[in-house]
């Protein structure tokens, strides 16, 4: 039976991020820019949530593409980052160590969010799966590429070579799976509302028209009563 029939867990994940930096993002055609750093971050915040191990790394930071988002390390602060020089982050030594050490703890499937989708995604997913047995799960909608063909095309070619495509917030719902698990519950909504745009407001909208709560909430904290009820 194909080990990708599994669904994804906090057991069997980890995570990488790709030269998720300005000068990278600024060449990004493919999805709307913001949209792209909302679903990076939510894919943060979830592998936080979820303990899920995740490494971060970077190319030319100095020379050429400029700090990691803030906003991606503000949910990472005590991760080290891996610099490198080569368009492909599997040619990097201390990459194949992060994520070796995480393998050898069952975690094959690796969640992979990067720029730009046609280089260094690409390259880094068919080293990879042609050096070792690891799954690459490319998330779809926190990648960019250089035009929507670019991004499109290199997405296809990693599928015909095996890799599954996945968006972050399937990521989110597969870690979760079962909403009686109630110790993620409160942060994986919390999330959700503030990041997955339409469905986080259906919560909301769930929260103090259905179930008719009287609090206020702001950024998953309590402000005090709904002044409407």
């Amino acid at each position: 039976m194909s080990s990708k029939l599994e669904v994804l867990t906090p057991q069997n994940s980890q995570l990488i991020f790709i030269d998720q930096q300005p000068q990278m993002a600024f060449g990004v055609q493919s999805i709307d820019r913001q949209t792209l750093k909302n679903n990076v971050v939510g894919l943060a915040k979830a592998a936080r949530i979820f303990s899920i191990p995740t490494a971060i790394t970077t190319v030319e930071t100095d020379s050429f593409s400029g700090n990691t988002f803030p906003e991606l390390l503000g949910v990472f602060p005590e991760n080290d980052i891996l610099e490198r020089t080569s368009m492909n982050s599997w040619d990097d030594q201390n990459v194949r160590d992060a994520l070796a050490k995480n393998v050898a703890n069952g975690r094959k499937k690796v969640v992979v969010s990067g720029l730009w989708t046609e280089v260094c995604n690409t390259t880094f997913a068919l080293s990879c799966m042609h050096d070792t047995d690891y799954e690459i799960y490319m998330v779809a909608d926190a990648s960019g590429g250089t035009s929507l063909d670019a991004h499109k095309y290199a997405m296809d070619r990693m599928v015909q070579a095996g890799v599954v495509p996945v968006t972050w917030q399937q990521v989110v719902l597969e870690w979760q799976r079962d909403w009686a698990r109630k110790e993620t519950y409160d942060a994986v909504t919390a999330l959700v509302k503030e990041h997955s745009g339409a469905y986080g407001m259906g919560i909301d909208y769930a929260v103090t028209h259905v179930h008719g709560s009287t609090e206020r909430v702001s950024h998953g904290k309590r402000i005090g009563p709904n002044p409407a009820k």
